[in-house]
């Protein structure tokens, strides 16, 4: 899994979503199962579904603000100050919580996904 993920900054998370048991090891089953899901050929609902669960990363079933820093730390490697990444996480709340309640459900992820053309092109791993 390493060569895999190198680099990127959620693959703890990743595993942990793609574990049947949310430890983070893979079963072969469940390594064929996320390949599966991040190969160029599957559907965007799946592939929104799991981008989903990787951004949850309390396992709420919600993407807070908490997840938006978080998130936000990781893919910065924790240069941003707190106010710049406060600013991201309004941005990204303000673009994407249809329902104004300060958290995006998959529903409004799906929504924001849905408009983000490259979308399915970035969401992948090319072997």
């Amino acid at each position: 899994m390493k060569f895999i993920f190198q680099e990127n900054p959620f693959k703890r998370r990743i595993c942990e979503v793609f574990s049947r048991d949310g430890s983070g090891d893979l079963t072969f089953d469940d390594f064929l199962d996320m390949m599966s899901v991040f190969s160029e050929a599957a559907p965007r609902d799946i592939k929104a579904w799991y981008a989903f669960r990787i951004y949850d990363l309390d396992d709420d079933s919600y993407i807070g603000r908490e997840d938006l820093d978080l998130a936000a730390r990781l893919l910065t490697r924790d240069q941003l100050q707190p106010h710049e990444r406060e600013e991201i996480v309004a941005s990204v709340l303000d673009e994407a919580d249809v329902d104004g309640d300060g958290r995006l459900s998959f529903m409004d992820f799906e929504h924001v996904v849905v408009r983000a053309p490259d979308f399915l092109s970035t969401f992948h791993i090319r072997i």
